[in-house]
């Protein structure tokens, strides 16, 4: 159940990063209400995911989720450019998740 948390606040860690650009700065009170929470679920699910994970390794699984899925969103989403060299350093955090996964 601990990855299935960790997964969760992986996604809700892509969804906050991801509407950040949809807050104009925090100046648009519904995106930064959506924002918040899903920064409030993110931080709970790794909470809970924590209670039985190490702390180390939920924190980079965590991040690696997080920084994979807001590379795809900027660029799928907003258009923003990956570089090739980009997109293998991204593939290796990917392998890195996984490694962890299975040495876990």
């Amino acid at each position: 159940m601990a990855w299935l948390y960790l997964f969760l606040a992986g996604v809700s860690e892509i969804a906050w990063a991801g509407l950040l650009k949809h807050t104009h700065g925090f100046t648009r009170l519904g995106p930064t209400v959506v924002l918040l929470l899903a920064m409030a679920t993110s931080v709970a699910f790794l909470a809970l995911a924590a209670r039985t994970l190490p702390i180390g390794l939920s924190y980079a699984v965590w991040c690696g989720i997080g920084i994979i899925g807001t590379s795809l969103t900027g660029y799928l989403v907003y258009g923003e450019a990956l570089s090739a060299a980009q997109l293998a350093c991204i593939g290796m955090i990917g392998a890195g998740v996984i490694g962890l996964k299975l040495v876990s």
